[in-house]
């Protein structure tokens, strides 16, 4: 009994970051459905804070850089930046991103609908199909879209345009309206309904 003991011992400790990484995994889907909007209202609220976000630093060029996780654990990128674990709004996206605040610089990470994290590094990436005038924020976006099946929103705090990433590709200069469509399939795998349309 005691060779089984020390031997299961032996085993976890050998393997304690395997273990911890799948238990992460299992709690990330628990934590998942338990954050998720339940209803398409909320789902759309949460849709047009960020857009409400993004639209702001957009006039204002203020640069950003916001991820959305979905299947792939991210994880280890969250564990980079300072922890939040915040309900989302407008203004609290905003003010992250402000110039010359403490969490400005580097990526925030939305798990499920809460703020897990800002300030996260991320992967660049090193694709010759990203224009050199791009700068940091924008091969982050690429690199993590590379590595994850994330979606990423990006604010040029160069010319205030919109872009957003998945699967590896780059889609730059987009419209709000664009945006927010984009966001709800990938986010929530839902469309947003028609204006005008009860």
């Amino acid at each position: 009994d005691m060779v089984i003991q020390w031997g299961f011992l032996a085993i976890i400790v050998i393997f304690q970051p395997e273990i911890r990484r799948a238990l992460e995994q299992l709690g990330r889907g628990n934590l998942f459905k338990r954050y998720v909007a339940n209803s398409s209202a909320d789902q759309e609220k949460l849709i047009k804070a960020v857009g409400g976000a993004v639209q702001y630093m957009a006039k204002r060029r203020i640069g950003a850089l916001i991820v959305f996780e979905k299947k792939t654990g991210l994880q280890d990128y969250i564990e980079t930046g300072i922890p939040m674990d915040s309900d989302i709004s407008q203004e609290l996206l905003t003010n992250v991103f402000i110039p010359n605040t403490p969490l400005h610089d580097g990526a925030m990470i939305i798990q499920g609908t809460k703020i897990a994290s800002a300030a996260c590094y991320l992967p660049l990436s090193d694709s010759s199909k990203i224009s050199k005038s791009l700068g940091t924020r924008h091969r982050a976006a690429v690199g993590i879209s590379e590595v994850s099946d994330a979606f990423t929103a990006v604010v040029s705090e160069e010319t205030g345009s919109i872009s957003v990433t998945f699967d590896g590709k780059l889609r730059k200069d987009i419209s709000l309206e664009v945006f927010e469509e984009l966001l709800a399939e990938h986010w929530f795998d839902t469309r947003l309904p028609k204006k005008g349309v009860k």
